[in-house]
């Protein structure tokens, strides 16, 4: 620390780096900077561990942005993928090699706070942030940030990162804009050993009767998380799709031990990442893939960007560096998970109005299904699969291009195997 601001830190503390929120997107951030040799407080308003409504998927992508040493609580590895259309035309793909793995998130978002911490970061819960301020009273000089919390605690940083969720406070601070929202209804539900030993190692997708819907069944030992995601709006008929869904796969006379739903937000491509010291990440920047709205590998990714240049940010001594440093992070982020979702956005523009084309290139075209195993294996991503192949460029393209399908052509375009 300078000794130009050793008299203002002496009268309170000033955090290098303040991180809002403990979820994967938090916890990255703060293990990030505290592995950068800085002073790191974490702050989350729940008491941990806490639940989220997640399917729980860690895929390739999500286990490489893992700190080292990291041991995922796996409650089963995923080695094969059951795809129907609405219920019909049901067939399963194996792989040798696992696909996936499937965490309970309390757990895993509790061992990732761990590491923050054994990293040196600070945790303190039950700490929920009102808002935070860059000018005025609360703010001691133009390097500091103001967090104050519910009650008028407040709390100074040379850079705060916003990990708060989809409902930020802190990505509203930042101008935060949605492009996207979707609905997400999940249950989690016990059942007996026999149960749980047919759906072992194995996953269920369901592209739904809403366009850009789908289902989902995770199996977690004794438990399978059973969940379906629909575009805003169309409350009414998600809660139906759950509950035929359930109903279909037989499970209805079984209590679930949760019932939860939440609303996912993707951000629009003109939206800020980062306002003055202060920085967004994961949800509260609206970083999801927006087809199959998986978060965790964005959270991850996004929160060790967002910490590194947190540390940058907290070192700048003027606006120019602080403008610069945050223009770094807004590229770093863009550059690799911008261009992931703006080939996603395509893909579900095209699953909205031709569901019945994915279902039938997944189960009956093997370069498909070799895209769908290397992504979720970590192996490749949409935007290396798009870039590299000019077929899968040229087919998105023409895709892009067709008048949505009927009822009768999708249904026709698969057949009933098992």
């Amino acid at each position: 620390m300078s000794s130009e601001n050793s008299s203002a830190d002496d009268v309170q503390q000033v955090w290098d780096v303040v991180v809002v929120g403990a979820g994967p997107a938090g916890a990255s951030a703060a293990y990030a900077a505290a592995v950068a040799g800085r002073r790191v407080l974490l702050l989350e308003k729940a008491e941990l561990p806490r639940y989220k409504t997640c399917g729980g998927g860690i895929i390739g992508p999500s286990r490489d942005a893992l700190p080292p040493g990291f041991e995922l609580p796996l409650r089963d590895r995923v080695h094969a993928v059951t795809f129907s259309n609405n219920g019909r035309f049901t067939r399963t793909r194996r792989s040798r090699q696992m696909l996936f793995g499937l965490i309970n998130r309390p757990e895993f978002d509790q061992q990732l706070v761990e590491h923050a911490q054994k990293a040196g970061a600070e945790l303190r819960t039950g700490a929920t942030v009102q808002r935070v301020e860059q000018h005025g009273s609360a703010v001691p000089d133009r390097r500091t940030v103001a967090v104050i919390l519910q009650g008028g605690e407040v709390l100074l940083a040379r850079a705060v990162v916003g990990a708060d969720g989809s409902a930020s406070r802190i990505g509203a601070h930042v101008g935060v804009k949605v492009g996207q929202v979707d609905l997400g209804l999940e249950v989690e539900i016990p059942v007996p050993e026999t149960v749980a030993e047919d759906w072992k190692g194995r996953v269920l997708i369901d592209w739904g009767p809403m366009p850009g819907s789908y289902g989902w069944v995770f199996p977690k030992g004794d438990t399978l998380t059973v969940g379906v995601i629909s575009a805003r709006g169309e409350g009414a008929a998600t809660k139906r799709y759950l509950e035929e869904f359930v109903g279909r796969l037989g499970l209805a006379g079984f209590e679930p031990s949760i019932s939860s739903g939440h609303l996912t937000r993707c951000r629009a491509d003109d939206s800020p990442l980062s306002r003055g010291r202060v920085l967004v990440c994961g949800d509260a920047a609206g970083l999801l893939e927006p087809w199959t709205r998986e978060g965790i590998s964005f959270a991850l990714r996004s929160g060790r960007l967002a910490g590194e240049w947190a540390v940058r940010i907290a070192e700048a001594h003027d606006a120019v560096d602080t403008r610069r440093q945050a223009l770094n992070y807004a590229f770093a982020v863009k550059a690799g998970l911008g261009v992931e979702m703006s080939v996603g956005k395509r893909l579900l523009t095209v699953f909205e109005r031709r569901p019945g084309l994915f279902h039938a290139a997944l189960t009956g075209f093997r370069p498909a299904w070799k895209a769908f195993k290397e992504i979720t294996q970590g192996a490749t991503s949409l935007g290396e699969i798009v870039r590299t192949y000019p077929v899968a460029q040229r087919a998105l393209t023409a895709l892009d291009r067709r008048p949505a399908a009927t009822g009768d052509e999708v249904s026709d375009e698969v057949s009933p195997s098992q």
